[in-house]
């Protein structure tokens, strides 16, 4: 079956509650099963296998993959053979349950790689696996708590992309449709870009060529693979790299690459929030990272003292980056005060319109009262935990609140959660509330991080199941279900990986959680930025402060014309921000999708003047195949190297 939306014409027009009626009417499947027990079951499972992987993963590399799609195709596939042993059918509404519990889970792993072990490692201290599980749990629902007020605006109201979930609710629907000549050639569609994607990216995997190649005898050095860096691939490497403004192209991130992931996610985000990050990734990486090198505003690396890389740039740009998604998110946000009222408006007593949703939305209240009971919890749990003062941790939520806000609406655009970004605004705010106290900086700023992430991944989740008619508040139970099974199952992984015989009171112990093997990179950059703001705010250099005033005055400018034009600006502030923040390859990578679809006519020609238009008309599905297939392809890649090839 065609998933139904709105065309852009009525997102614009209509009010929210016609929105909400429309969807009640057309797109609602009622009662079909769907948080049934073996949907909880198999997403508590495959969401405990996948958040292991991701564990091995961010301590290699820094990155969380995202596991929905790999989830979704799994399970699918799973009851497809049990169905031919007589077990019924499993409902697309179920599989949208459980890949919200695997998604979950599969992002409970970033504590363990960046806040949590940062702070471990600073303060010489093994924390017990029960406060880690404790403390995850607690700081993950206050996140989903946080994201119900802001579900009404981003998915019922403005009907935002969140190209991951929605092409998550596309491979569902392309799976499980139950009409045959649609679904059939929508499958195949589906499957021809998921395996070109997939047999370009086999080639392009270094761990499994090296492991498939070395096991007939090809010496590990004469190992040959399809580079996806086209510097490496072409050759211009060493002596050939090429320079821009006397620095090495790749050391600006200037990395051109078939990322071909990226390359779905641009395809659809669409032109605007491409063209968008190109804008901001050429302004940040070949302008202004290179005259600040020339300044010295940026400084190299301190494990040669020579070269430059994305960490380094990013000590500078995240500042201005994040102040155009703090400045345009917040314009936008009290721009709309009735999408506000109308999330709460039922706490009134009032009958409006929305009352067609009570029984299937998260209700209101629950997010009412549930935030400052757990906000308590947290920061009782932060005193206990890591020393923080209690009305530290309390005092620094309100800012939370905002940074998820800001996160969502990043999340909403491109399927880019910025959490590292936002979690150093927390950094920032608590060297001068806490100067000096790197516990309290680490610690509050994880709480920012884990809610952020929770928040976003969860209007993520929902996405797919607005597309399928599902129901909110069950999504919800399931994320939360997720929760438990990500911080079980990467908690207890991570002391068997990172601790040599554990025992708290002694420091080798601490000192094998950072290896050769597994660098944990994330933790380096957390570290970094405690010591820097705890040491004091003059470290900030006089550059970043011009850079953060001028960065805003053109955010809110940008915003306002976008909100009086009625969202006809070519531009979006968010996602010139969010440049700032990402590598100028990956930028580069979602901006070649964006265009290479858009100049095959999606977003140019309406989808009824193109009935011939392969491109038009399965958009989704061929971008939600390229993700799929170079994402499945990826993780083989990713499991292949960590666990086959250590040495």
């Amino acid at each position: 079956m065609t998933i139904q939306q709105l065309s852009e014409e009525q997102v614009r027009d209509w009010t929210v509650e016609q929105k909400d009626r429309w969807w009640f009417e057309n797109v609602y499947r009622g009662n079909m099963p769907q948080l049934t027990l073996r949907a909880a079951v198999t997403g508590f499972i495959l969401g405990g296998l996948l958040s292991a992987t991701n564990l091995y993963i961010g301590a290699k590399t820094g990155w969380s993959l995202g596991v929905g799609i790999t989830s979704v195709i799994l399970a699918f596939a799973f009851f497809k053979l049990l169905q031919q042993l007589g077990v019924s059918e499993f409902t697309i509404l179920e599989n949208n349950a459980m890949q919200s519990i695997a998604t979950s889970a599969g992002y409970m792993t970033a504590p363990l790689t960046s806040s949590l072990a940062a702070y471990m490692i600073v303060n010489q201290v093994m924390l017990p696996w029960w406060q880690i599980i404790t403390w995850n749990i607690a700081l993950s629902i206050l996140g989903v708590l946080f994201a119900f007020p802001m579900k009404r605006r981003f998915i019922n109201d403005e009907q935002h992309p969140f190209p991951e979930g929605q092409a998550a609710g596309v491979v569902m629907d392309t799976l499980h449709s139950s009409d045959a000549a649609v679904g059939l050639f929508k499958a195949k569609v589906l499957g021809a870009a998921a395996g070109l994607a997939a047999f370009i990216k086999f080639c392009q995997a270094g761990g499994i060529q090296t492991l498939l190649q070395t096991s007939i005898g090809i010496a590990k050095d004469k190992v040959v693979h399809l580079h996806e860096e086209l510097f490496v691939l072409f050759g211009l490497v060493g002596e050939r790299t090429p320079t821009w403004f006397g620095t090495k192209m790749p050391q600006l991130t200037i990395s051109p690459s078939l990322d071909l992931a990226m390359i779905g996610a641009g395809g659809l985000m669409g032109i605007r929030a491409g063209v968008s990050l190109m804008i901001g990734a050429i302004l940040n990486y070949m302008v202004l990272a290179p005259w600040m090198i020339k300044l010295g505003e940026i400084h190299p690396s301190p494990s040669d003292g020579v070269s430059y890389g994305f960490r380094q740039i990013t000590l500078w740009s995240l500042w201005p980056g994040v102040t155009v998604m703090v400045v345009a998110s917040f314009v936008s946000f009290l721009s709309k005060p009735d999408v506000i009222k109308g999330a709460f408006h039922s706490l009134t007593g009032k009958r409006t319109d929305q009352d067609l949703l009570k029984d299937i939305e998260f209700p209101p209240w629950i997010s009412v009262v549930g935030i400052p009971i757990m906000s308590v919890i947290v920061a009782v749990m932060g005193w206990y935990y890591f020393n923080v003062p209690i009305w530290a941790s309390l005092v620094g939520l309100p800012l939370t609140f905002v940074l998820s806000l800001i996160a969502a609406n990043s999340t909403a655009l491109t399927g880019a959660t910025p959490v590292g970004a936002t979690s150093k605004i927390t950094q920032l705010f608590y060297g001068i509330v806490r100067p000096g106290d790197i516990q309290s900086n680490l610690a509050t700023a994880g709480i920012t991080a884990e809610v952020v992430s929770n928040s976003s991944n969860l209007l993520m989740d929902i996405k797919p199941g607005y597309m399928l008619g599902a129901k909110p508040r069950q999504q919800a139970i399931s994320h939360i279900i997720g929760i438990f099974s990500g911080a079980l199952a990467s908690t207890f992984l991570f002391y068997a990986l990172f601790t040599n015989n554990y025992d708290p009171k002694k420091p080798e112990t601490i000192a094998t959680i950072q290896s050769d093997q597994f660098p944990m990179p994330s933790v380096m950059a957390w570290r970094g930025v405690a010591q820097v703001l705890t040491s004091g705010l003059d470290k900030l250099a006089p550059s970043i402060r011009y850079a953060v005033l001028v960065a805003g005055v053109i955010a809110l400018v940008m915003e306002v014309t976008r909100i009086v034009s009625r969202n006809h600006l070519p531009l979006s502030p968010v996602a010139i921000g969010l440049a700032f923040v990402i590598d100028f390859g990956s930028a580069l990578s979602m901006f070649a999708g964006s265009l290479l679809f858009w100049s095959l006519g999606v977003g140019r020609v309406k989808e009824e003047q193109a009935t011939s238009n392969l491109f038009v008309q399965n958009h989704e599905p061929i971008c939600a195949g390229i993700i799929a297939g170079a994402s499945l392809m990826g993780i083989a890649d990713a499991i292949t190297t960590v666990f086959f090839l250590k040495n």
